[in-house]
């Protein structure tokens, strides 16, 4: 797939900040390619750039409308199709990450037809996978993995190839969801592989390297979401990671999605990954934690992190407060 440059971000109604997480991660990591946001009346969620109708976003020289928005069983809502529909009117390419596809919504697809537009599902798969194997192979892996959905997995894994980068370490992000496609331009959405493929794939999108490349590699939901935890199983399996980083967000209140699941104890998730991803790699273990401590304020996140890191005995930061620095260090020993 190849997008065209540059973006208008669709954030569409989005009911809170964590829904509009795909727009937020491309705003954040690839702001050059965005020209703004296009937000709905009752949009709870800003990423920060400007705010444009469609003609403005073409004057300022938008060719994709990137649908930002990740909601829960990722459909369309019937409230954005007339702006979808415009947005074909005005001369740009959509693209979605979404499980139901642009290419199957009637109207749109027969838009795009008639005025020559691309349609780019991201979630779809463009090739076949092997089932995994886990067999040894040579390089070093990092996976990041969660309490939760939506808690920092994809910026952590990015944070740390650049700090790895910035060390001049050879290190690549490998994306498995639609954010991170779009952020790093290629990768698999592991959630819309057939299930007996998702280790496989995982090898394929992380495979053999030297003996000192670092890929970092971008962890999906939880083994402790009822919801998901097949995706995480898989990707544990298929990474043959030796380090992981656990990334949390303290006191959310339940489950994403779940209201009345409470978050597992940090402590027996750390247990649990190291426990599953030793099926393919032996020497796995959680190196450090990295928590979204958004919903504190800077002393109550320091009391937080210092006393959690005591606790386990990790480095526990705040990627986007304190950096990612003690994980490298982490990493490297």
């Amino acid at each position: 797939m190849q997008l065209l440059a540059p973006y208008l971000l669709f954030l569409g109604d989005a009911h809170d900040q964590l829904a509009a997480k795909t727009a937020d991660g491309i705003a954040r990591w690839r702001p050059s390619k965005v020209v703004g946001q296009l937000r709905l009346p009752g949009c709870q969620a800003d990423v920060g750039v400007a705010d444009m109708d469609l003609d403005q976003a073409v004057a300022a020289g938008a060719r994709t409308m990137v649908i930002g928005v990740a909601n829960r069983g990722g459909v369309f809502s019937p409230s954005w199709q007339p702006s979808l529909l415009r947005a074909l009117d005005r001369g740009l390419d959509l693209a979605a990450g979404l499980h139901e596809r642009l290419a199957d919504l009637p109207e749109v697809a027969e838009r795009a037809r008639l005025r020559g537009r691309q349609l780019f599902d991201l979630r779809q798969p463009d090739r076949s996978f092997e089932v995994g194997t886990g067999r040894p192979r040579a390089g070093r892996r990092c996976l990041t993995v969660g309490t939760d959905c939506s808690v920092g997995k994809m910026y952590t894994a990015l944070a740390l190839e650049r700090a790895l980068q910035d060390r001049q370490i050879q290190a690549d992000f490998r994306a498995t969801g639609q954010t991170g496609i779009l952020i790093a331009g290629s990768g698999v959405s592991v959630d819309a592989v057939v299930a007996d493929f998702i280790s496989g794939a995982t090898e394929w999108l992380a495979p053999a390297n030297q003996p000192d490349h670092w890929d970092l590699i971008e962890g999906q939901g939880s083994l402790f979401h009822p919801s998901f935890a097949g995706v995480s199983l898989g990707l544990l399996h298929g990474a043959q990671a030796e380090a992981l980083v656990m990334c949390t967000e303290p006191h959310r209140p339940h489950m994403r999605g779940l209201p009345g699941q409470p978050l597992p104890d940090l402590a027996a998730c750390i247990t649990l990954n190291e426990h599953c991803a030793r099926l393919t790699c032996p020497a796995a273990r959680v190196v450090g934690v990295a928590a979204n401590t958004s919903r504190l304020d800077p002393v109550a996140a320091a009391d937080w992190l210092q006393a959690t890191g005591q606790q386990l005995g990790l480095p526990v930061v705040d990627p986007l407060r304190g950096g990612v620095e003690p994980l490298v260090a982490a990493l490297l020993a």
